[in-house]
């Protein structure tokens, strides 16, 4: 099954020039949530790549994060927590505990937050997202975890691109890696 995920992920992928002449290509992951087999086996997909990990509640990022995170929880049998970007949409009317991604894959800042008493002690938390590029993100979310009293039982994405210090220091597993989709 994981093979075949993995061959539909590599098919159903493109990358797009949004700028034509540019040289500038940007991942098209549109297909992946367009293919129903795809969207079936993802969150058994993710979970496996943790078989002998036992999260209390898988955390993902906005906006993919949305997705793929419920998919994953929805296999394990866990809850799922949103973790937002600030200025993403209005203020959430609870408490929020934020951390600071000092560049995301663009090399921009931006702030990540959970409502702060959806996480505790007690919690073993699967980090869920589509794409890891620099670890920066998945870092930050450790971080926060941890100062919430959580312990971070593993990061799961569809496509790990990390460097391999980065991948080994955060324990990050994919389904697919960056070379596979060139």
């Amino acid at each position: 099954m994981a093979t075949d995920l993995r061959a539909l992920l590599r098919a159903t992928f493109r990358w797009t020039e949004p700028e034509p002449g540019t040289g500038l290509l940007v991942s098209d992951r549109s297909g992946w949530w367009r293919e129903p087999q795809v969207l079936s086996g993802l969150g058994a997909g993710l979970a496996g790549l943790f078989p002998d990990t036992r999260p209390t509640v898988v955390v993902s990022p906005e906006v993919t994060g949305f997705l793929v995170g419920p998919l994953v929880a929805q296999a394990l049998g866990t809850g799922f927590v949103e973790a937002y970007r600030a200025g993403a949409r209005r203020p959430i009317a609870e408490p929020m505990t934020w951390t600071t991604v000092p560049a995301d894959h663009r090399g921009d800042p931006q702030s990540l937050g959970v409502r702060t008493h959806l996480i505790g002690t007690g919690d073993r938390v699967l980090l869920v997202d589509d794409w890891a590029y620099s670890g920066a993100q998945c870092r930050a979310l450790s971080t926060l975890m941890r100062d919430l009293g959580a312990e971070v039982a593993g990061i799961a994405v569809i496509v790990n691109e990390c460097p391999p210090a980065v991948t080994a220091e955060l324990g990050i597993r994919g389904l697919l890696t960056g070379a596979d989709l060139d």
